[in-house]
This record gives C-alpha cells, structure tokens and sequence, in this order.
C-alpha cells in the first residue's frame, strides 16, 4: 500500500482508542515529572496501527493536543496543538479524559501544585513573538462541543486560579522589567517598576506598572501557565476594560513553560484588539 493511500483512509475506532491510550500514557508521565521518549512511544505504536507513516502519527498526536485544549486540558508540550481532526478522534478523546481517574489525579496534581520562582540566567532571552493569529483562532471556541454532552472541570481555567503560579509570574516579570530597563540605561526607571498586584491589590485591572525607556507608563497584566505557548489564558471584564480605556499603555505578558522552561510573549494594546475573546461564564438575573 502507498504511503498516500495509507494517509488517505480514516482512522479505525480501534486505531484511534489505541492512539489515544497512549497519548494519554504520556501525558500523564509529562504531568508527573516522568521522564520518556516520544519516539519509543511511537516506534511501540506503530505496528498496532495499520501502516500509518510517522507523520500520519504525529499529526494525529497534534489533533489530540487540540482536543484536549478545547476540552479544558493541558497538551503534551512537544505536540503543537493542530485542528481539522477526525470527528471520531474527538469523540475518543471525549469520552475518554472525563473517565481516566489516574489522568485526572495527574492534572489535578499539575494544576494545583505550588510554584517556585523561576531562576533564569538571561531574562530578556526569554521573550518570544506571540502565536500566530490563525493559531489563535483555533482555539477561541474553548470547550463547547466537548461540554454540552459532557461536563466536565475546566482544568485550565482552574490553574489560572493558582494563586502561587500567578505570583510566580507576576514577581518574574517584575524582574524582567527591571532588567529590561536596566540594559537601556534606564536604572532610576527600573528602581519604580512597581509590582500593584502585591502593593495596591488586584482590583486594578494590571498587575504591574512599569516604564517605556521614554519615561511613559507600561501598564502589565500577567497571565502564567505550566503549559504550552497555544494555552488559552483567561480575562475578567475589568481587565478587558481597563486595557480598552488604557490601551496606548497595556500590555499583557503571557508567560508559558513557567515551571520547567519560562518563556513570554507581550500583547500590547486593547485586549479586543489583539485576542478573539469568548464568553465562557455569564452574569445571570431573573428577567
């Protein structure tokens, strides 16, 4: 059989189960700690699988990581989220997470845990563009095809509750702040980086206020994730206000990898501007 014929024909229920079972293995040792090898992963996979390439496997492992996103959960890091998938894929996934007990523990543990201050060498080194706008786009519809017919916890929108991850970041970036401005020669500016989170409270909509070399303010609301650069982050209306009305100074920094590997990339402007903002939660009275 050709490898394009090979590509060209769905996935089986059986092929999917026993590729998903798998992801899922090695998500869970990522979760813990674990150390592990995708490509003996994929090498056990492949003679279960009906004469799939490796790139067939990897892209399918790509759509997991998607799903798994839309459904609330964190993502191998190594396997960059990618949509257009199998409805049977999605399906799989589906029903699967929400009944993995050792998977749940796994992520629950992940997401709750304590964070320590990121110690990095180079702070400047760690600043990344933003995603591309179509990976963006991707995952703006958050969870609402998983969920309608299977509720379950939002596991990502319960690390962003980490108090001691978001304080982690935030303190991060107040360092590479104070960094950034340092190296334009700007000491007296870096000395005033203000950390409003802890001094004023959060009630500000931007957890940090800092300078532009040219004195003006840069007004910084963090978000931080364990988790890899295409995890959706979360916003309140406030905030979404407060950076409309203060736009020619907000920025969010968007740290990601926080604990093994940090790494950020800055929104800068109105957070309408440069996000697709869905409403996940509403505010509801009797009429």
């Amino acid at each position: 059989m050709t490898e394009v014929t090979a590509m060209a024909r769905d996935w089986t229920r059986l092929e999917v189960e026993t590729l998903v079972a798998d992801y899922l293995a090695m998500l869970g040792s990522e979760l813990r700690g674990e150390r592990y090898s995708k490509t003996d992963h994929r090498r056990a996979l492949s003679p279960l699988l009906s004469q799939r390439t490796d790139s067939s496997i990897e892209r399918k492992h790509q759509n997991v990581s998607a799903i798994l996103i839309e459904l609330g959960y964190p993502s191998i890091a190594g396997y960059k989220p990618l949509s257009n998938y199998q409805s049977l894929l999605f399906d799989v996934v589906a029903d699967r997470v929400p009944v993995d007990a050792s998977l749940a523990a796994s992520v629950r543990a992940s997401v709750e845990a304590p964070a320590p201050l990121a110690n990095v060498a180079d702070l400047l080194s760690r600043m990344e563009s933003p995603p591309e706008a179509a990976e963006r786009l991707r995952y703006s519809q958050a969870r609402e095809r998983g969920t309608a017919a299977r509720p379950g916890i939002n596991w990502l929108e319960q690390e962003a509750r980490n108090q001691s991850l978001g304080l982690a970041g935030e303190e991060f970036v107040v360092q590479f702040e104070r960094t950034r401005l340092q190296r334009s020669g700007r000491e007296r500016l870096a000395a005033r980086v203000e950390h409003v989170a802890v001094t004023v409270g959060d009630g500000e909509g931007f957890d940090i206020r800092s300078f532009e070399v040219n004195g003006s303010d840069r007004l910084i609301e963090v978000k931080t994730t364990a988790y890899g650069k295409q995890i959706p982050f979360f916003l309140s209306r406030h905030e979404l206000v407060v950076s409309r009305r203060q736009a020619h100074a907000y920025s969010l920094y968007r740290l990601f990898r926080f604990r093994d590997d940090p790494r950020l990339y800055r929104l800068a402007g109105a957070l309408d501007e440069t996000c697709i903002l869905d409403p996940v939660q509403f505010s509801a009275r009797v009429r």
